[in-house]
């Protein structure tokens, strides 16, 4: 089983007097790279809603935000009266028949805001909307991961198909390579001596054997469909395996010295280049 590191959640927690919505979004990265965006009120908690994400999610780019909207007729700011009532005193001085109220209500500290404190009870309520958050964004990553892996299994099967392909050819490759040699060593009109010349024929075939990298190749394959099917998500290790992959049909391609074999290496390397790209995105 693989995760994409793209994932999205979101919760509504309705309260009686505040609506809090929770999302949490999450993108590709190297390592754990957390983003927190909530009010005042919640910041005590930054560290513990920090570590449960770290924890959980394990990697990614990951976004955190709430977002608060007043339901009920509760309201943190306060009218300051003894300022009200030294700003009316001043202005009746200056003019008493003028608009006192809707003037001052306009002046500077007029309404004060008080603390709000944050409620046990209201507390719990969002650490479930958290946790169920969470949950959605895995299930959206386990998803993304299905359609990783179905990209995944083609590309493996296209490269296996072409080194099948590989290994039909080598035969004549090797054919092909004799006749070569032969037409050049004929072109020069020289006497050789046959045995050394077979000596040193298949010395130089034994150079471009291929034989230990169709196994190796063979048995990298299997080990990436193997961690596909794995119980944990580990990009990391793929993205390794793929090195593998790579090395053995490099390998392949520098002692091919056969147009038909080279054309599949070609391909083969163009499907493992789309499987490093997607691995960038498994968690």
């Amino acid at each position: 089983m693989i995760k994409s590191m793209t994932g999205y959640g979101k919760t509504i927690i309705q309260l009686p007097a505040k609506k809090i919505t929770i999302e949490i979004k999450s993108l590709n990265s190297k390592n754990i790279d957390l983003n927190t965006r909530f009010p005042a009120i919640y910041r005590e908690k930054e560290i513990f809603i920090r570590r449960k994400l770290a924890k959980q999610l394990t990697r990614g780019k990951i976004d955190v935000s709430f977002y608060i909207e007043s339901t009920g007729e509760e309201s943190t700011s306060r009218i300051n009266k003894d300022i009200v009532s030294n700003y009316m005193q001043q202005l009746k001085d200056i003019d008493p028949d003028a608009d006192h109220l809707s003037i001052v209500m306009r002046l500077p500290d007029v309404l004060k805001t008080e603390r709000e404190e944050l409620d046990d009870a209201e507390w719990i309520e969002i650490e479930k909307g958290i946790d169920q958050t969470i949950a959605l964004l895995e299930e959206f990553r386990k998803d993304e991961g299905e359609v990783l892996k179905r990209d995944f299994v083609l590309r493996i099967d296209s490269i296996r198909e072409n080194l099948e392909g590989v290994i039909l050819l080598d035969s004549d490759r090797l054919e092909a390579v004799r006749e070569k040699l032969l037409k050049a060593i004929n072109e020069l009109e020289v006497t050789v001596d046959e045995n050394r010349f077979e000596q040193e024929l298949i010395y130089y075939l034994e150079k471009l054997d291929i034989t230990e990298e169709k196994v190796r190749l063979i048995n990298h394959l299997d080990y990436f469909i193997k961690e596909l099917n794995g119980t944990v998500s580990n990009g990391k290790k793929l993205a390794f395996i793929s090195q593998e992959i790579g090395r053995e049909v490099n390998t392949i391609g520098s002692k091919a010295n056969f147009a038909p074999m080279q054309k599949l290496v070609v391909q083969m390397k163009d499907d493992l280049e789309k499987i490093k790209e997607q691995l960038l995105n498994v968690l």
